[in-house]
């Protein structure tokens, strides 16, 4: 599903080509301007594993596009499309994700060559831990330099095993776990990041239809109650957000597109259903009660309301984007529309939650997990049980005053129970992601409707970004 057409830009072109587009609308210096776009550096790496009697060679990458802030952060990924070209401009997203958030971070990313489907659990230990030690040796693996995350292809047991490679290497670092997020809650991870980008994902669109205007520009009626959604992608990202728009908004998940085509239903799919079947059979063909094509791509043309692509990037390009029929899409990805679809789809009046906030919610729990790691506490344990305390004294007065009246009057038990309840961790952290993307919404969204030369919401979080990482340049005397 990536596009053909060798007219087509490249992955970090189009991210290069969506920069200037903002940055032709700012007032700056062209030589910051260019210090912010272009990516520091990028470290290649080719390593050796036995395997199976034999040595092999993988090649590996860890790109840094900006120290404006650090430690840099960035997902690793896992995959035999990645490539120099492809870090590079993911690295350059996380500049401004992180930005947009305010997650006190620069961009980053790594990847290795590899199809992890064909190595078994040992051998993908030995080569992860392999790869991190040729990164932590230079310090691109580090609590307070270069902080990793999981991506496509990678999860909480390869976080595991980095964290545990850097602090074999780095015994007396009282800070260690904190060199990768995304860790298994036993090995200091925390509560709520496995789910985090896909959470993330909800939290934008309730935080979209909270805005009339934005509705109405979209050409949607209000609500997510009821509404089609298509999903490309049914991974980490792509199960939970639509598991949580279909259980918690009412929304219907109607198309869901994978590696083996796709399916789709009227009516709407059952997620957790769907989720286990590709589990069993490798892939959605033969899923019960949907109709199934091996043509997957042809999916993100079908009629919808909303089209979240939550897999690849350039699955939307310059040979479908005329043929979308969603009025809303949100980019659950990272990328997966190309500069030259941006603007066939802007011409439809098709409105865009551009990736570096719709997927902002992995990193912004991640930093979550970092703080946590660096103060070596979990949210909560200090004060939870002191707010349930003092809950319980106003819970009790108010009782206290009801018996005493003429009017009895009761508190209900549902509401006590709740009320006396002090947040967990858990909720703290939904609180906190939820807290993030109501506020990065409003300062792009603010953007986008004030300027009228500002034509689109991914042209306005770029000029929030820019403006911020620009600032912080500046502040250093650069």
């Amino acid at each position: 599903m990536r596009p053909h057409s060798s007219s087509e830009p490249s992955f970090r072109d189009s991210v290069d080509i969506m920069f200037n587009r903002a940055v032709a609308l700012l007032d700056m210096p062209p030589g910051l301007a260019e210090k912010i776009r272009v990516c520091n550096a990028t470290y290649t790496v080719r390593f050796g594993v036995r395997l199976r009697g034999e040595i092999k060679t993988f090649t590996g990458y860890r790109a840094v596009h900006s120290e404006h802030m650090e430690p840099v952060k960035g997902g690793i990924r896992y995959s035999l499309g990645v490539n120099q070209d492809e870090v590079e401009a993911l690295a350059a997203l996380m500049t401004y994700k992180c930005a947009l958030v305010d997650a006190p971070y620069g961009g980053s990313k790594g990847g290795l060559c590899i199809d992890p489907s064909a190595y078994d659990e040992h051998e993908l230990e030995q080569i992860t831990r392999r790869f991190a030690y040729e990164l932590i040796k230079r310090d691109l693996i580090h609590p307070s330099q270069n902080v990793p995350a999981p991506d496509m292809g990678t999860g909480e047991r390869e976080m595991a095993w980095i964290a545990d490679q850097y602090q074999r290497m780095n015994t007396t670092d009282i800070n260690g776990r904190a060199c990768v997020t995304g860790k298994p809650v036993n090995g200091g991870g925390i509560q709520g990041r496995t789910e985090a980008t896909g959470r993330g994902v909800q939290y934008a669109l309730q935080e979209f239809f909270r805005h009339p205007e934005d509705i109405k520009a979209a050409g949607l009626s209000s609500g997510l109650d009821g509404k089609a959604i298509i999903f490309q992608g049914l991974g980490n990202v792509g199960y939970h957000a639509a598991k949580f728009l279909s259980e918690e908004d009412g929304a219907r998940v109607t198309g869901v597109i994978e590696r083996d085509g796709a399916v789709s239903n009227s009516e709407g799919l059952d997620i957790e259903a769907l989720k286990a079947w590709v589990a069993d059979h490798g892939g959605v063909k033969d899923f019960p009660g949907a109709n199934y094509t091996s043509d997957g791509a042809s999916i993100l043309e079908a009629a919808c309301d909303i089209l979240i692509p939550a897999a690849l990037e350039g699955v939307i390009h310059r040979e479908n984007a005329s043929n979308v029929k969603a009025r809303l899409i949100v980019e659950a990805a990272n990328g997966p529309v190309t500069a030259s679809a941006d603007l066939i789809l802007r011409e439809k009046g098709v409105v865009i939650i551009p990736d570096m906030y719709a997927n902002a919610g992995g990193v912004t729990v991640s930093y979550f997990e970092w703080v946590k790691n660096l103060s070596h506490i979990r949210f909560g344990r200090m004060e939870r049980r002191r707010e349930e305390s003092r809950n319980q004294l106003i819970v009790e007065e108010l009782e206290r005053l009801s018996s005493s009246s003429d009017f009895a009057w009761q508190l209900s038990p549902d509401f006590k129970m709740k009320y006396l309840k002090g947040a967990t961790e858990l909720e703290l952290v939904r609180s906190g992601l939820d807290d993030t993307m109501r506020g990065a919404y409003n300062a792009m969204a603010e953007v986008w409707r004030s300027r009228s030369d500002v034509p689109d919401m991914r042209t306005a979080a770029y000029l929030v970004s820019i403006g911020k990482v620009a600032g912080a340049y500046t502040a250093k005397g650069l």
